[in-house]
């Protein structure tokens, strides 16, 4: 059972809020399920927002027409905005979110060359913003601009916390708040000490979730989901998927680090760290039990599956065939991280290094222009990772059956393979 006027953290998605109707199931469940706590909110995009304005930004910093897109942008919060906001808010002078729209219009007409993710990350903010407007007018909250007291560097796209100074911030800025009311804020943001703004990754509104309540000393976190709670797999692309009733942090850890699409990788440690239990729940069925994740053991779990799609691998080989070395993998990876490509996989033998990555042709070119004259480096796209957790020999062949592994690894518990991509493949 809570304390009464403990605080809690709810996370809600992009699905959660994307659209009239969800906002207010959003409501509903804050209202039926946040009573008697002091609840802070963290909103992301949404819908697809987030996509859109990737696609904005790039025409825009590229030179290319985007008003058609940015219209399009304006005009669907707007139309979600009519539907659940009354009309003299809407119409009131200024107005919080015809203020942000304009401010996107600005800041696109005003990108330069160069810059790229430093721009990137004062473009995609956006979405949060106006989502966490919308969202908190319509539920009667206190809005709050997270930006100020997430502190991080200046890792665009990835910013690094800087978690003494946020939890100074949080701290003195968020409980006196919470004592009035539920508190919506934005997830994937923060700022640097200058003002800027920075994300901290893509789908990081989870890890805004965990740090906000490591910072509170939260009772618990609740992430809202589409689904029933932590499944072994992605129901989009498995049959047949299992829920977890309970599990561990530690192999929730691992499953996100793989790639686990219901959590963010970093959502765990700040949890952990203070035993704050994060619970996986459906916003479609919030009576349903979920998932709780937590420090607790158990008996061997279902074998997990997990996708990732959009790879490349990536093999290198010393020019003069003298084998890899020490000293040959330090300048691979000095270069990996200099690009800020993430390694998924890696293996060697005599002459080569191999690596398998997300694909980013702005990144990749990068790399070969680094290491092109040192290594002859070959690479291929379009394939896809799998990882199954806890794997025994059924659940192998139901993945590899059929497929020409390009590459595979195997340790104690973890099966892993790359393959060509197979659009859409719904495995049975």
């Amino acid at each position: 059972m809570q304390r009464p006027h403990a605080i809690h953290v709810y996370k809600f998605g992009g699905a959660s809020v994307k659209d009239a109707g969800a906002i207010t199931n959003l409501i509903r469940i804050v209202r039926e399920y946040g009573r008697d706590t002091q609840l802070l909110i963290v909103v992301s995009a949404m819908g697809k927002t987030t996509n859109a304005l990737e696609e904005l930004f790039h025409l825009a910093h590229s030179g290319q027409e985007y008003a058609p897109q940015l219209a399009a942008l304006r005009d669907f919060h707007l139309g979600v905005a009519a539907e659940l906001l009354p009309h003299d808010w809407q119409n009131a002078e200024p107005n919080p979110l015809g203020s942000l729209l304009e401010q996107l219009g600005d800041r696109l007409a005003t990108l330069t060359p160069g810059d790229y993710d430093r721009q990137y990350d004062q473009v995609v903010s956006f979405g949060e913003l106006l989502a966490t407007v919308i969202v908190a007018k319509a539920l009667g909250a206190h809005w709050l601009d997270c930006r100020p007291l997430l502190r991080t560097d200046h890792t665009w796209r990835e910013g690094r916390m800087d978690w003494p100074t946020t939890e100074r911030n949080v701290r003195a800025a968020v409980p006196p708040l919470l004592q009035h009311g539920p508190v919506v804020t934005q997830g994937f943001l923060g700022g640097t000490a200058s003002g800027q703004t920075t994300t901290l990754g893509r789908e990081g509104s989870d890890f805004t979730a965990a740090i906000f309540a490591y910072c509170l000393h939260a009772e618990a976190v609740t992430i809202w989901k589409d689904v029933a709670g932590l499944l072994n797999a992605d129901p989009k692309f498995f049959a047949d998927t299992v829920r977890y009733p309970e599990i561990s942090y530690q192999e929730t850890i691992e499953m996100a680090y793989y790639g686990a699409s219901v959590i963010h990788p970093k959502t765990i440690k700040p949890l952990a760290v203070k035993q704050i239990p994060l619970y996986v729940k459906s916003f479609l069925d919030p009576a349903a039990e979920g998932t709780r994740i937590g420090d607790c053991r158990h008996a061997l779990l279902a074998p997990a599956f997990i996708r990732k799609t959009g790879q490349c691998l990536i093999s290198f080989e010393s020019k003069d065939l003298t084998f890899i070395s020490e000293e040959n993998l330090e300048v691979i990876f000095g270069a990996l991280a200099q690009v800020r490509l993430k390694i998924h996989l890696m293996q060697n033998s005599a002459i080569s290094f191999s690596v398998c990555t997300d694909f980013s042709a702005y990144r990749l070119e990068k790399l070969l222009t680094l290491l092109r004259d040192q290594f002859t480096i070959h690479y291929n796209t379009g394939l896809e990772l799998y990882t199954i957790k806890n794997y025994d020999a059924p659940s192998i062949r139901r993945l590899t059956d059929g497929r020409e592994l390009l590459l595979e690894q195997r340790t104690r518990q973890t099966f892993q393979f790359i393959c060509r991509g197979s659009a859409n493949e719904y495995i049975k």
